[in-house]
């Protein structure tokens, strides 16, 4: 019995460092709001065409196919003419509810350090007036192994997320006026 008993310590003690070793990155989440003077309807005015993404300063143009139907794509090019791409697809469109998610499909680490990104998009009127514009995202960090470098871990993947959101809401800010 008493060998039993030190086997399966043994066992359970294997298994552990095994899974332990074998776990990879774990998928970040962030949420950002901004709260914008402007009522819904005028904000998601400019924000809900998923073709036109225009209101965010480091996006230079956007190219797609679908207007906002389900399957709909955009290409981002970011900062000027010629410049990086993103590749994204949406996958579920609420004028009424004044949301919409959508994913990558193509980038490349070095320009947005992430991989599997998911990210939802909407806009609820604010109590006492105005907008809250919430923006979430869901990812893994661009290097999908362990040990990742530094440009590609966890940190980064969320840290670049975070100034993507933040820029873009800093520009609703700025449009539509901070709520009071």
């Amino acid at each position: 019995m008493r060998i039993y008993t030190i086997m399966t310590a043994f066992m359970v003690l294997l298994l552990s460092a095994l899974t332990a070793y074998a776990h990879g990155p774990s998928r970040q989440k962030i949420t950002l709001t901004a709260e914008v003077a402007a009522p819904p309807e005028e904000v998601w005015a400019a924000i809900g065409n998923f073709q036109d993404m225009s209101w965010h300063p480091v996006v230079f143009s956007t190219e797609g196919e679908g207007g906002n139907e389900i399957n709909a794509t955009r290409v981002l090019t970011l900062g000027k003419e010629g410049g990086p791409t993103i590749n994204e697809l949406l996958y579920k469109y609420s004028d009424e509810k004044m949301s919409y998610s959508y994913r990558i499909e193509k980038v490349d680490v070095k320009v947005l350090p992430v991989t599997n990104y998911s990210s939802h998009l909407t806009v609820k009127p604010r109590e006492g007036g105005g907008s809250i514009v919430e923006w979430r995202g869901a990812f893994y960090r661009g290097y999908p192994n362990n040990d990742p470098p530094e440009e590609l871990n966890d940190e980064a993947a969320i840290a670049a997320v975070t100034g993507v959101y933040k820029a873009g809401l800093d520009a609703l800010v700025e449009r539509f006026g901070a709520a009071n």
